[in-house]
């Protein structure tokens, strides 16, 4: 989806966390994904502040011309940080939940948080109310949310084409 908003974009540099446990099926992900897109990624490190910044001083040197942002909670929590610094470098950035975008973020893909959060309630109450954890079911996410901030890409000079539009959940104006 950010290939669709910036085709121009040839580089696209992906921001991870070295220390969140999933980091090396993250990056081998984006690695796969990247000949798929026709783009060259480019890995960016951080679990610091400093790095954070580091990160985003080197976008220009790099070429990067966009910008994904992996989960983890490290980021969860320098989530006005990461919002910010994209803005002052005017590099479009994607986000893992809809709170990037509502805080000024230009995209976001990822899980519908109040649905896990309603699951979790109903595991709570099973569990109060006797079951066995052991005899609860399985769960993985089913519901994922793209929401599009088309302030922030107006601010960055992008036109969101309308597929995309219509493809949103939400499109923030």
């Amino acid at each position: 989806m950010l290939r669709e908003l910036v085709p121009q974009a040839s580089i696209i540099g992906g921001l991870l966390d070295p220390n969140f446990p999933p980091f090396e099926t993250q990056l081998r992900d984006l690695r796969e994904a990247a000949p798929a897109l026709g783009v060259e990624v480019q890995e960016l490190k951080a679990s610091t502040d400093a790095e954070i910044d580091a990160a985003f001083d080197s976008i220009a040197e790099r070429r990067i011309g966009a910008i994904v942002i992996a989960a983890g909670p490290f980021f969860d929590t320098r989530r006005d940080r990461l919002v910010t610094l994209a803005a002052r470098y005017k590099v479009p950035t994607m986000y893992h939940f809809r709170e990037f975008t509502e805080a000024g973020g230009l995209m976001s893909y990822g899980v519908d948080a109040r649905v896990i959060y309603r699951q979790i309630g109903v595991y709570a109450g099973g569990i109060l109310n006797g079951e066995k954890p052991s005899n609860l079911p399985v769960r993985q996410p089913i519901k994922f949310e793209l929401i599009i901030n088309l302030k922030t890409a107006k601010a960055l000079g992008l036109a969101v084409p309308l597929t995309l539009q219509v493809a949103a959940d939400e499109v923030i104006e």
